[in-house]
């Protein structure tokens, strides 16, 4: 068998160089891929953690409201006093979670009680809205929870 001829074997000098570079730019860029999904993985799950710590803190916020409205057990002039008191301080503190801001609102849901029996049932509406961070920042996170409670008021 012969060998190739030289002028041959000069044309297929350099073709590994191509084909190395080749492969580690498709390697570079799989890499820079990677390394995108993982801070959008991350990301996501930075942000999972405080939605569920937003909710938390307006189910806290609510929790307070229903503890506040459950002890109203007098009345002035024929409304619940309850509304009043958790208006009064309607931006909560928790030790907890001291980042979040919880707006409580409460209102009756009608001007006048329902009359059953012998008892005046009050209708309360309790909104409670948690804020984490500024409106304008990129790690804004709010969650609003509104509930809707009774509370029998004996006369």
């Amino acid at each position: 068998m012969k060998p190739f001829p030289k002028a041959f074997n000069n044309k297929q000098r350099g073709f590994t160089l191509v084909m190395a570079i080749f492969i580690l730019v498709v390697l570079a860029l799989l890499g820079s891929y990677m390394v995108r999904i993982s801070g959008v993985q991350h990301i996501t799950t930075s942000d999972a953690l405080q939605n569920a710590r937003a909710y938390q803190a307006a189910k806290a916020g609510i929790n307070w409201a229903v503890a506040i409205i459950s002890k109203d057990t007098d009345n002035i002039q024929g409304r619940a006093k309850g509304c009043e008191a958790v208006n009064t301080k309607a931006l909560l503190a928790l030790a907890a979670l001291p980042e979040f801001k919880v707006t409580v609102n409460c209102n009756l849901s009608g001007y006048l009680p329902f009359i059953e029996d012998n008892n005046k049932i009050y209708v309360y509406v309790i909104t409670a809205l948690s804020e984490f961070g500024s409106y304008s920042s990129a790690d804004y996170v709010s969650k609003k929870i509104e509930v809707s409670i009774y509370n029998k008021v004996s006369f």
